[in-house]
């Protein structure tokens, strides 16, 4: 028998219950991991409450990492005792062991560890689909990312920093504010103290940024769009503050021909190449030293409750952690 965090109901944190499982060997083109790690990300937060739903009852989790112990049929590029990590569909990382199709996970270089790959998987590929491919940013630009001392924030400023961009970033207080600035945030705007569209705008001298990644969504929305110069891209890629409110596409027009892209890690890692691809890129710019991936938080899984609530409440800064002894 083995354990796993499962939700029956959508609610609170109070919703995810330690339960013991029986976990089935490997089919045709699948393996079997035993994890040692497994990452904490907002869209846990999001399936455990049903914003965006998963047939119940389920186990949580997109990312983890771990070792090999056995591999079904077809597949030939794993063997048992390989370390192993992913950022991917099926949902099912908050457990001891679990079963995934074998093309949805990467082999862990031997200079990164299985924590660091299990806290960087999905951070770390949404930081480079969205600096490279949902919207290609460029030296010299200037750019603002939301929830700066976040887990992505934090990686996305030192990638993005890599790449000769300059980072405006927004924190919640002068803690995360000095956290950020030390994984290369240029300007830090403490949102709860200061206008976010005038500090954006007398940083630039009124020309506003070339691109927002915003993953707070409502709360934020309207200012991402307002800091935009005319004709910049909006990449909302988040609701951590809740889902955005509906609104007339004459907007954009209205506040300068603007472009928005709601888009998801999923739908830029569906194709087995780009996911190998986008994974390699991550463990590249970790093994080069232009990102280091600091785990700020680590709870037993059994506790992931608590995690969630400490995620949700913004008591966290990078990344967190659950780890299986």
């Amino acid at each position: 028998m083995s354990y796993a965090m499962r939700v029956q109901e959508y609610g609170g944190a109070e919703a995810l219950k330690a339960e013991d499982i029986e976990v089935g060997a490997p089919g045709p083109d699948e393996i079997l991991i035993r994890q040692s790690a497994v990452g904490l990300n907002f869209i846990d937060t999001y399936h455990r409450t049903g914003l965006y739903p998963l047939e119940l009852p389920f186990t949580p989790g997109m990312e983890g990492a771990g070792v090999v112990e056995e591999t079904g049929d077809n597949v030939t590029e794993l063997k048992p005792g390989d370390r192993v990590a992913y950022a991917s569909l099926p949902v099912g990382a908050y457990a001891e062991k679990r079963v995934m199709p074998a093309e949805r996970v990467v082999k862990i270089p031997d200079g990164i560890t299985d924590e660091q790959a299990a806290a960087s998987m999905l951070k770390g590929m949404t930081v480079e689909y969205l600096l490279n491919r949902a919207y290609k940013v460029q030296p010299g630009q200037i750019i603002l990312f939301h929830a700066a001392a976040g887990g992505v924030g934090l990686i996305a400023c030192q990638w993005a920093k890599a790449l000769g961009v300059t980072i405006i970033g927004t924190a919640g207080n002068a803690e995360k504010a000095e956290l950020a600035k030390a994984h290369g945030c240029d300007h830090v705007i403490l949102h709860r103290q200061e206008n976010i569209v005038e500090r954006v705008m007398d940083i630039t001298d009124g020309k506003g940024v070339a691109v927002v990644y915003d993953s707070i969504g409502r709360d934020t929305f309207e200012d991402s769009l307002d800091c935009l110069q005319g004709r910049g891209t909006m990449v909302s890629f988040g609701n951590a503050s809740g889902p955005v409110e509906p609104f007339a596409p004459a907007m954009l027009s209205a506040k300068g021909s603007l472009t928005l892209t709601r888009p998801t890690l999923m739908d830029y890692t569906a194709d087995p190449d780009e996911y190998q691809a986008s994974a390699q890129a991550l463990f590249t710019m970790i093994e080069s030293g232009k990102v280091k991936i600091e785990i700020n938080q680590r709870y037993d899984l059994k506790d992931a409750a608590q995690a969630h609530r400490d995620l949700e409440s913004r008591k966290t800064t990078g990344s967190t952690i659950l780890t299986i002894a």
